[in-house]
Formats: C-alpha cells, structure tokens, sequence
C-alpha cells in the first residue's frame, strides 16, 4: 500500500528580511493548492522558539511525514529544523528546506512581484521533492584514539601535548631535527617580554618526556589514506619507513620567513631582516647606533597582496629593545601603515614612542631609498624628502606559506588559500576546521599568527580533534552518494579520480569491476552522480527522481 504522503509547509517572514519583500500572506495561500500539503503556517521567525513547537505540534496534530520550511540559507539553519523534526517523531531526512530569504527577498528588493512569484516557484518545487524523500539513517563508524599532529612548532607542541594530557595517544612529526620552529631563532616575545628560548625549552622538555607522545623527528610524510577516524599514515625518519594508523590529524606546520633577496640591498650584514635582528640579541651582537627599520618589505605588493599582520608588533618590540639597551641609539620605523591591534600592542606603541622611536609614513610609490650611510624617503605628511642617517636598516618581511603545502594538501586532500596558506573550512562555523572531517588546522599554517594567537588555535584544534576521539564513535549524517544501480556501473574509476573527499574506491567483485561509496567520508557533494555517464552513482537525498520532479514542477507550475 501506497505511503499517504502528508506535507507541511511553514512560510517564514523572518521579520522584515522576508516578509519586507515578498507576499507572504499569499504564499502561504499559494503553498495550500499544492500536491499533497495538507498544512500550512506562515510565522513571524520559524528558527524562534515558538516556530519551533508549532512544527513540532503539527507534526504530532496533523500527522504530517514531511515538512517543507520555506524561510532562510539551510547552510545556518537545516541542521535546527531537522533537529526539530526528529524531536517530534518524523525522520529528520523528511525534511526540506526552500531558500526565499538569500534567493528572493534579498536580491529582488525592488521587485516585490517578480521575488514573490520566484519564491512560489521555489516553494512548489520543493514540495514536489519532499514527496519523494525517503527516510536516512546517520551514518556510524568506530575511531582508531589516535592523533597526528604534522609541524613541531609551538602550535604543534601545544596540540600535542593537550591531545596528551587528555589520554590520547599522538604521533607528532617534525620534519627537521629539532622541535620548535620559528621559536628557535626569537629572542624576546610581546606583549609580556618572555624569554622565547626559556620558554621552548620547557616546551620542548614537556613534549619529549610525555609517555602518550611518540615523538618523530627528522621525518616526512609519505602517504596518508583514509577518512575520519581511520587514517593510514606512511612516514620515513632517516629513511626508514613506518606505518600506523590514526583517527584525527592536526596539520601545524606554520611558515617561513621571507628573504628579501635583491630588496633595498639586503645583504644580511648592514641590511637585515627582523628575523636575523632577533639573532643578533639573542648571540648579544648587536652594535648600531643609527638604525632605520623598513615596513611592509615584501608584502602589500602585486605579488604577495596580503599584509603579515605581526610585521608591526615586531619592528615596534625589537624597537623598545634597542632603545631600553642604549637609549642614545637613534631609531626610525619607516610604515605605510601601522598594525598594532589589541589594547597591550596599542599600548607598546604609544611606549615606543615615549622612548623616543620616531614614525615616518612613506608613500608605496616613493618607497625609501638604502645609500650606503643613510635611508632617504619622502615624509608623506611633510611632503619633502628626508635623510636619515643609518649603520643599521632592519627589513620588515612578512611570513609566507611553508614549501610543504601543497604537497601535504594534496595528501591530505585539503584547501590552499591563494598564498598557500591551509584554507579553513568557513571562516566563522569552522575557522580550525578543514571541509574534510577529522582534519584541523592551527598557527602560522593557516595565516601569519603571534605566539597567543597561534597557542590558542592549538588549544581550539586540540579541543575540535578530541570530540570524535571522545566519542569513539563517529555520527555523520546520511547525505551520501550511494551506487543505485549496480549493474550500469563499469567500473572505470572516473568518479574515485574526482571524488575531493576520498570517499570512493574500486573494488573486485563477481559482477566485476565496481565502485564502492565509503559512507563515512562522503559529504554528498555530488561531483561522483554528476559525472557518472552511465548514471549507477546518486546521493540518497538528490536523487534523479527528485531532481526530475522539481524541474517539472517549476515547467508545469501556474
């Protein structure tokens, strides 16, 4: 016997960002002529409590089996509703949601009619699929309690260690043969002026003596295979290859220093970067009595457009270094713009300044000129050329993306921003996340980070890899491809070429060559269906069916 299909549809204002724009009144009068709706409810916020309960009563009341939420982006709001449908009883993959907010209301502002019978539209084709929705169950796979965390700098340490301290066994690979990363070269750290080397030095000590941490050093990553919760990792340390398995990994594998070669005749002697500044203070070599530090050396150009943010907070640190160590030596920073954000770095400016450091804005057309005995700019708000005399320049370079990205996002299966920074999965849901699950991302491999910065998103990457640990069970949701026609498959391995999550492979069996959906890695993105010539791959919850019956209701529709 047929399933009496049920439906109800909950038209939302969402204040004015809807209801401003469209007719909702008659959408919702629209939305009760359709196929098989037998409720409809139009209300003020759908997301707010009480929108809540009235799906919740009507699923319950009218004995509804599926229900359709014409409101806002599902992106921010599917997972609520959904939530809210399985808390009544009804499958939560029964549901649909229609977008008139983002795809109506907002970009049909001044088209009231036209947005409305748009939305209509929307609203009748997804009423037309929710009738063909099938209920999905969560996809569940165990988690090896293991972590990976790649890059053994600060950030690498402090994931470790906090992935240590709670129990889990972590596997921490540092390509060289010392741990630390940049840290290693620093000298003093800002806001709070720590020892940098004191401070990874006890870092350092804490990491190798943890009995849940197998340190590896002087090792590279070969190959990593896999998804979330079992992930296969290939490593060689001095040659020697070693295999094991993991259930998360933390990708830390920060950055490097940019080398101004042929800029402003760097030399690394009379003309040196911040970095090699550092090493001056920490060998206690530093002689100087003039000394004019350059700004945005490097960065905020046609090649590298992106600004280093810390460039600033350093030039300003090491400035009130050489001033408190001989307050007679002269000190320029010569900026195109000053970036000292937060109350403490706002507050070592206006200290610098106090100590006598002098700021000279120069202009990106006119940048400074490095003689042999002086710098000569262009004071761009006294409008004439100034020279200053010099024995030192300090060049403000930014960090740039290490030269293992790619390789590793390619392992990995991961995102590189246009500098070939790691890309986060979104910047504000998951900013320590990566589209794929079960990998993270934190400090000056993800973008150029201070010391707090980059311990903070360890501690967040830490915090985000332990909940799958935690649970020791992995739930992901149903929205997955699957091979709805076996035998059409010919198994010619188009779909586990382009597949962006890993997520199929083929496989012998006694038809032959097939492929083989590993569910728990698919995030029914859909590339695999779409591509398939023979039509043997569909996503459970966008089948062709559906896809079909939407466009011939948006075809036959009034």
């Amino acid at each position: 016997m047929a399933e009496d299909i049920r439906i109800g549809v909950f038209v939302c204002d969402c204040g004015s960002n809807i209801a401003g724009y469209l007719d909702c009144p008659s959408l919702a009068e629209y939305s009760e002529t359709l196929p098989n709706v037998v409720f409809v409810k139009e209300n003020l916020y759908t997301c707010s409590e009480t929108g809540i309960n009235e799906i919740k009563n009507a699923i319950k009341e009218e004995k509804l089996n599926r229900v359709v939420v014409a409101s806002c982006s599902p992106r921010t709001h599917e997972p609520l509703f959904r939530e809210s449908c399985g808390e009544a009883g009804l499958n939560p993959y029964l549901f649909e949601m229609v977008n008139i907010r983002d795809q109506c209301s907002w970009v049909h502002m001044q088209e009231r009619e036209e947005g409305t019978n748009k939305a209509r539209d929307l609203i009748r084709m997804g009423v037309a699929k929710a009738a063909l929705l099938q209920p999905q169950e969560p996809i569940q796979s165990e988690v090896d309690p293991k972590a990976l965390v790649i890059g053994g700098g600060i950030s690498g340490m402090t994931s470790a260690m906090a992935l240590a301290n709670r129990g889990y066994q972590v596997f921490l690979v540092e390509k060289s043969s010392e741990m630390g990363g940049l840290l290693r070269n620093l000298h003093k750290l800002a806001p709070a002026n720590v020892d940098a080397q004191e401070l990874l030095a006890k870092q350092v000590e804490a990491v190798s003596n943890h009995e849940n941490i197998s340190l590896l050093t002087s090792t590279t990553i070969n190959e990593i295979q896999g998804y979330i919760g079992h992930y296969e990792v290939t490593v060689s340390t001095n040659g020697v290859a070693q295999d094991f398995g993991v259930g998360v990994i933390i990708i830390a594998t920060g950055a490097k220093v940019f080398r101004p070669e042929g800029l402003f005749n760097y030399d690394g002697k009379r003309v040196i970067t911040q970095f090699d500044l550092e090493a001056f203070f920490r060998n206690k070599k530093f002689k100087a009595d003039n000394v004019v530090m350059i700004q945005c050396v490097g960065a905020r150009n046609e090649e590298r457009k992106y600004c280093s943010r810390i460039c600033c907070m350093i030039a300003i640190k090491n400035a009130i270094v050489i001033k408190e160590q001989n307050p007679e030596t002269s000190v320029h920073i010569l900026y195109r713009d000053i970036q000292a954000y937060g109350t403490e770095n706002e507050a070592l400016f206006q200290h610098s300044k106090q100590l006598g450091v002098r700021y000279i804005k120069y202009d990106q057309e006119r940048p400074p000129e490095v003689q042999e005995n002086a710098v000569k700019v262009y004071h761009h708000l006294l409008g004439r050329e100034l020279e200053i005399p010099q024995d030192l320049v300090v060049l403000s370079t930014p960090l740039i993306a290490g030269e293992d990205n790619e390789a590793l996002s390619k392992l990995l299966r991961v995102t590189l921003d246009a500098n070939k920074f790691f890309l986060e999965g979104h910047v504000k849901l998951k900013p320590l996340d990566f589209a794929t699950d079960g990998v993270y991302l934190c400090g000056n491999a993800h973008y150029p980070a201070t010391l707090r910065e980059a311990i903070s998103q360890a501690l967040g990457a830490a915090s985000r890899a332990s909940i799958p640990l935690a649970k020791g069970v992995m739930t992901v949701e149903p929205i997955v491809s699957v091979l709805a026609d076996e035998d059409a498959c010919r198994g010619c391995g188009l779909c586990v070429a382009l597949c962006p999550y890993s997520a199929l492979e083929i496989v012998q069996t006694e038809k032959g060559r097939k492929v083989r959906v590993i569910p728990v890695a698919c995030k029914g993105c859909g590339v695999c269906a779409s591509t398939c010539y023979q039509h043997a791959l569909d996503i459970n919850v966008y089948t062709d069916d559906q896809v079909e019956e939407q466009i011939r209701a948006f075809l036959t529709g009034s």
